[in-house]
C-alpha cells in the first residue's frame, strides 16, 4: 500500500496576494502579501505539497484571460522560489457559466487529491472566504480562515494571515 501525501491548498486573492477589492489580473498589480514566501518555504520543508486553488470569474466575464492568471502565478512562483506545486483555477462565474471547479464546489481540490495522491485528512485549505472552507469540507480537508471574513459557521480557526495559518498547521 502506497503512502498518501499531504498538501496545503491556498486561495489566492487575500491569502497569497493583496486583495484589491477588484479583479487582480495584471502582474504589476499583483502584490505578494508579507510573509508569504517564508510561509511557503516552511510548509514545503514540512513535507506539504502546495496547491493554489482560485476562482477567476473575470475570465468568464471577458475581463482578462487564463494567460493573465498564469502571468500572476509566475510572479508568485518567482517570489516563492518556485516552491508551489500546482495552480488550479476556475474560469466560471454563475452569471455566465456553471462549473464543479468553482468554489464552494470542490472540483479543483478533487483533481489535486487524485493527481498528488493526497490524504484529505492530512490536508488543509487556507482561504479568506467561507466558500473556501466549504470546498475543503466537501472533501474532508481542514480549513483555516484568514483575514476579515466573518467565521459565521464557527467550524474553522480564524487567523490574521498566512503566517499565522502556517503556525497553526505546523503545530498540528
Amino acid at each position: 500500500m502506497t503512502t498518501k501525501n499531504k498538501a496545503v491548498f491556498l486561495d489566492r486573492d487575500g491569502v497569497l496576494n493583496e486583495e484589491l477589492g477588484t479583479y487582480v489580473w495584471q502582474p504589476e498589480q499583483f502584490i505578494v502579501c508579507p510573509g508569504v514566501p517564508e510561509s511557503v518555504a516552511r510548509l514545503k520543508a514540512a513535507g506539504y505539497f502546495l496547491i493554489v486553488v482560485t476562482n477567476q470569474a473575470g475570465i468568464a466575464k471577458g475581463l482578462y484571460t487564463a494567460t493573465d492568471v498564469r502571468a500572476c502565478y509566475a510572479k508568485l512562483q518567482d517570489a516563492c522560489g518556485g516552491l508551489i506545486d500546482a495552480l488550479y483555477f476556475s474560469e466560471a462565474h454563475p452569471s455566465v457559466s456553471e462549473s464543479i471547479l468553482r468554489k464552494p464546489n470542490s472540483g479543483m481540490l478533487e483533481k489535486a487529491v487524485a493527481r498528488f495522491n493526497l490524504d484529505p485528512a492530512q490536508c488543509w485549505i487556507v482561504g479568506d472566504r467561507l466558500r473556501d472552507m466549504q470546498a475543503g469540507a466537501k472533501v474532508g480537508v481542514r480549513g483555516v480562515l484568514v483575514g476579515e471574513e466573518e467565521n459565521a459557521e464557527g467550524f474553522v480557526p480564524h487567523v490574521a494571515d498566512l503566517r499565522a495559518a502556517t503556525e497553526l498547521i505546523l503545530e498540528g
